[in-house]
């Protein structure tokens, strides 16, 4: 495959448009949340955990599907699925513009969750089979410029239109684009990959990975407000975690399994996917600890937060190409170790944010973090998948980026866990010895303040010490050779060499 692809040129036409289709996706991902409040103003909401749905029902609805697309990608025409799902996403993205009440609202993102699902893998595995191995690191670089930037511009975005118009504009601007990207897919979409007819579909897998990695999202989801000892909360985990061990189990057991996990034999690939799914908890801890830092100690509003978070992303879709063409030049070892150290430098800062730290001060330190993640993740993935024989892309890049979301939504709802802890022992111990007669509520406001900023210290002191383990494990990652011997024994093909003169 790979000696044919280099004599080739890569599809780029269609590349482009999977592109603007996985961008669109991407940043939906994240443009709802700083809207919420809206939202609950405008459609007359109550109650906050009622509507943060729009946000945990999208993340559900994403998480159980991604595991079934490499039996999507491996069985239907890559035209017939990026046509289906941009469709499906564009139907979910009108239903949200124009829904008259909140449950109409919701079920258009459910719809938009499950076109979109697929978009990510897709293009990955396209992105795989259009380009050699050794040169998919520029390649993988350009696709961690739409992965990281989009749902990073989203609060930015968010927070402005919030700021200065409805809504529902979030999904008005949205639409012509999906429509756009689904012209194009129409008209100028072809068949790039091969695709094996003859899969069949493991019912019980599928049941159980929906069953499993659903639990464990939406227990963990509604964790971080309900507490890990509600009894909703324990069951669904639970339950999640018995069907996870029982689908992990079948895998291992069936011909055609719904996710192979025989990726995990290929070293490299295992090494990877560990360190992506440490680093994905670290990243996500800043995602979400930094905003509740600005936002609710620092009483900064939500379109000077998202604006704080601009520079960051800018300098991460900047360097994910030149990052891709790093990693053809130098392997991932060097890149890696180089980023997960600025990352722990930044995040050893960030664990040291005062109440009256400059804007200015907390714009570096936060773009500095994303700076060093942004030579970490395309890096280490692109090594992994590298290992691969390409029958088993789908599955690598399923096995990827269900691993990520499932690990951040857990690492998300542990740190929160951990910040709301301290932050009530601090509020205590402020509060002890305190007359209560000589409480006013400027002091009260002052106590709030002083508590969850030592809260969100001792989380990020966490999000060190797993950020630390990254940086011990990319110790051990080497480059995989991509030599055409070494290629075609991943492959499994012997080597033809020219007879002799």
């Amino acid at each position: 495959m790979d000696s044919a692809i280099q004599n080739k040129k890569p599809p780029y036409l269609m590349l482009a448009i999977l592109f603007i289709g996985a961008f669109v996706a991407f940043l939906n991902n994240s443009l709802l949340n700083v809207a919420l409040p809206s939202i609950m103003v405008d459609l007359e909401i109550a109650d906050y955990s009622t509507v943060q749905w729009l946000a945990t029902g999208y993340m559900l609805v994403s998480g159980v599907l991604i595991p079934a697309s490499a039996f999507l990608i491996t069985r239907f025409s890559n035209r017939n699925l990026v046509i289906t799902s941009l469709a499906i996403f564009t139907l979910g993205t009108a239903l949200a513009a124009f829904a008259p009440n909140f449950g109409l609202l919701l079920t258009g993102r459910m719809v938009q969750a499950a076109g979109s699902s697929v978009m990510g893998p897709l293009l990955m595995n396209v992105m795989l089979v259009s380009f050699p191995r050794e040169k998919r690191g520029a390649a993988m670089g350009v696709f961690g410029l739409v992965m990281i930037t989009a749902p990073a511009i989203g609060p930015t975005l968010s927070g402005y239109i919030v700021e200065h118009h409805d809504w529902r504009l979030l999904f008005e601007m949205i639409l012509p684009l999906a429509v756009m990207s689904l012209l194009l897919a129409v008209w100028k979409f072809r068949n790039i990959m091969d695709q094996n007819k003859e899969a069949s579909l493991d019912m019980m897998s599928l049941i159980l990975s929906v069953i499993g990695f659903g639990g464990l999202l939406y227990g963990c989801s509604t964790a971080s407000s309900d507490g890990w000892t509600d009894g909703i909360v324990l069951t669904t985990l639970i339950v999640g975690g018995i069907a996870l061990a029982a689908f992990i189990i079948r895998q291992f057991k069936i011909d055609e399994p719904l996710l192979d996990l025989h990726v995990y034999k290929y070293p490299m690939f295992a090494l990877a996917s560990v360190i992506a799914i440490v680093n994905a908890v670290a990243m996500f801890s800043g995602m979400i600890l930094t905003p509740a830092y600005v936002q609710s100690v620092r009483g900064i509003s939500p379109l000077d937060s998202g604006l704080m978070m601009l520079p960051g992303a800018i300098i991460m879709g900047i360097m994910s190409p030149i990052t891709g063409k790093l990693f053809d030049k130098f392997g991932p070892r060097v890149l890696s170790l180089t980023g997960l150290t600025i990352t722990a430098v930044s995040t050893y800062m960030l664990a040291h944010l005062q109440i009256d730290t400059t804007y200015t001060h907390i714009i570096m330190i936060y773009t500095l973090r994303l700076f060093g993640m942004s030579m970490v993740m395309m890096p280490i993935m692109t090594n992994g998948l590298n290992q691969l024989p390409n029958r088993l892309n789908p599955h690598g890049t399923a096995v990827n980026n269900t691993a990520q979301q499932v690990s951040g939504s857990i690492g998300t709802a542990i740190l929160i866990t951990i910040m709301n802890t301290v932050a009530k022992t601090e509020a205590e111990s402020l509060m002890s010895g305190v007359d209560p007669a000589t409480v006013t509520e400027q002091s009260t406001a002052l106590l709030t303040q002083q508590s969850l900023l030592a809260g969100i210290q001792y989380s990020f002191y966490v999000a060190l010490g797993i950020n630390l383990v990254a940086l011990v494990l990319a110790l051990f990652v080497r480059r995989v050779d991509t030599s055409e011997e070494a290629v075609s024994k991943i492959e499994g093909k012997k080597v033809t060499k020219p007879a002799a003169i």
